[in-house]
């Protein structure tokens, strides 16, 4: 994993996730694959995380899919471009949850329990893009340029971001995307809605967001997270059962009180971890 990610473990529960193929502009190769579906699955057994930032090292979030990856392709199918983390070549198969690997690279974000904060510089273009798209929340440079780039390659976009695009941009412009596969700023990814805000620095806000994050109630930011997901596959009915449900939990419980106290006495809270 650390060939790829560069880990980064802040006193108070922050993870810092950096692509470390600054060579490749963070080109997703097998290792790439493989490294980011370790950190997905790490991050969603670790209960001291209480918030993610992911950014790429050097010019560059993450370029998509590496030359060799497309060269490699026309020669082996699924398993020559995800390697170890492939599972087979056949794509239709589920091997992570809802997912197969490619799309878990993307998935996995929703899945860590915390929020996840990308800070997104340089360019996100297909596979980075989707990557990018699977955070909770994206800090994006004005000048970043992005793309659905999948059809430039005879390809559509398969690492989730057809699920991910249909949350937070309109059908028409998702398709209008999707079928020119044209290059867009951060501006533009702000005011379609594939950008949360926009920042000079979007590592620097970004941490500022998961430190600020990190301080509040873990329990409560975790069902908060777990209910905003829900929201995305329930009908109302039971969206408002499973409110109710996170909501009874926390009521009374350690972290909750601790909240209330520490605001009533104006000080930092000191909080539990997760069970």
């Amino acid at each position: 994993m650390l060939d790829r990610i560069e880990w980064t473990r802040h006193p108070d529960g922050v993870v810092q996730l950096q692509l470390a193929r600054a060579d490749k502009m963070n080109a997703l190769d097998p290792a790439m694959f493989d490294a980011l579906i370790d950190a997905g699955k790490a991050l969603c057994g670790d209960a001291t995380v209480r918030a993610v930032v992911m950014s790429g090292q050097g010019k560059a979030f993450c370029a998509g899919l590496d030359m060799a990856s497309f060269e490699r392709m026309g020669q082996g199918g699924a398993s020559a471009v995800l390697g170890a983390a492939a599972d087979g070549a056949d794509l239709s198969a589920r091997t992570h949850g809802i997912s197969n690997a490619a799309q878990y690279v993307a998935m996995a974000w929703r899945e860590v329990p915390v929020p996840v904060i990308a800070a997104v510089h340089g360019v996100a273009f297909g596979g980075g893009l989707q990557v990018a798209l699977g955070a909770d929340i994206r800090i994006v440079a004005p000048d970043t340029k992005m793309s659905v780039m999948e059809i430039k390659w005879g390809l559509v976009p398969d690492m989730g971001g057809m699920v991910l695009m249909r949350e937070l941009a309109r059908s028409d412009v998702v398709r209008e995307l999707t079928f020119t596969g044209r290059v867009f700023s951060g501006e533009e990814a702000l005011q379609i809605g594939f950008a949360t805000r926009l920042a000079a620095d979007p590592l620097a806000e970004a941490l500022r967001m998961a430190h600020d994050i990190a301080a509040k109630s873990p329990d409560a930011i975790r069902a908060g997270k777990r209910l905003l997901n829900a929201s995305l596959s329930q009908e109302a009915r039971a969206l408002l059962i499973a409110e109710s449900v996170e909501q009874q939990a926390l009521i009374g419980s350690r972290n909750q009180v601790e909240a209330v106290q520490a605001n009533i006495e104006r000080r930092p809270p000191r909080f539990d971890a997760p069970a």
